[in-house]
């Protein structure tokens, strides 16, 4: 693994990153930095542009303009040293249903590089962790959904990566699993990993160290929760997002 982001103080920089679809601009001139080990909150409303731009940020779709690094390495000509020092969670559940527990761990160990002793030693330790020790070899479609995510989660940072994505992780989870996912999140960025998370609960936004809040493919509001409510003179983190995302109502 690279240890070339411990040259900058941001585990990732945005200038004027930009995407367009012919005449459609998805995502429209964007400027943010992430500081190493921060839980940055990334909303906005479906068709926002977030997942856009983190497809841009981790690799998979080109800048149309602008320029972003992530990890220190430039996501236009660096686009395979991104991937191998990032891990992601998408959207839709990214594990393989059909396969158990540990063969997960071993197909995406093995994707990320890993040497067979490697995987064997981070799977064990992660199962102990979870406490899914005796459903190793379980098949995942078997599990509860909120157990998946939190394997999900783990299996994305099996590599050890300096930055994890997560593309709204707890869609359609319980909230008691929800605050435990969010313990997750923070028990990783203790270890100075940056998480970058996007999510419609609004009440998550409060868990973030700070929360950009997109409408339009541009970048609206951007602080900690505490200063984006301060600034758009609201008492919650929904109630700014309903000021951003949908003005004619306030």
């Amino acid at each position: 693994m690279s240890n070339r982001i411990i040259d900058t103080e941001y585990a990732i920089e945005v200038v004027n990153m930009t995407r367009t679809f012919g005449s459609f601009t998805a995502v429209d001139n964007i400027n943010f930095n992430v500081k190493r080990g921060e839980v940055f909150g990334f909303l906005g409303a479906n068709g926002a542009g977030k997942t856009t731009a983190i497809r841009m940020l981790i690799g998979l779709l080109r800048l149309s303009s602008g320029s972003a690094t992530v990890a220190g390495y430039d996501v236009r000509t660096e686009t395979e040293q991104v991937k191998r020092n990032i891990g992601y969670m998408s959207q839709r559940f990214s594990l393989y249903d059909d396969l158990t527990v540990i063969e997960n761990f071993e197909l995406y160990g093995g994707i990320y590089g890993l040497s067979r002793s490697e995987i064997r030693q981070k799977s064990d330790e992660a199962l102990r962790r979870l406490n899914l020790e005796s459903q190793k070899k379980q098949i995942l479609s078997s599990l509860p959904l909120g157990w998946k995510q939190k394997l999900a989660f783990t299996v994305a940072q099996i590599h050890q990566p300096p930055i994890v994505f997560l593309d709204e992780p707890t869609g359609g989870v319980d909230p008691i699993t929800r605050r435990q996912f969010w313990e997750m999140i923070y028990e990783t960025a203790n270890t100075g990993t940056t998480v970058f998370v996007t999510t419609h609960y609004m009440d998550e936004a409060e868990y973030c160290d700070r929360v950009s809040i997109m409408n339009f493919g541009k970048i609206e509001v951007m602080g900690t929760p505490s200063e984006i409510k301060q600034t758009l003179k609201v008492e919650s983190m929904n109630d700014a997002f309903i000021r951003v995302a949908r003005p004619t109502e306030t």
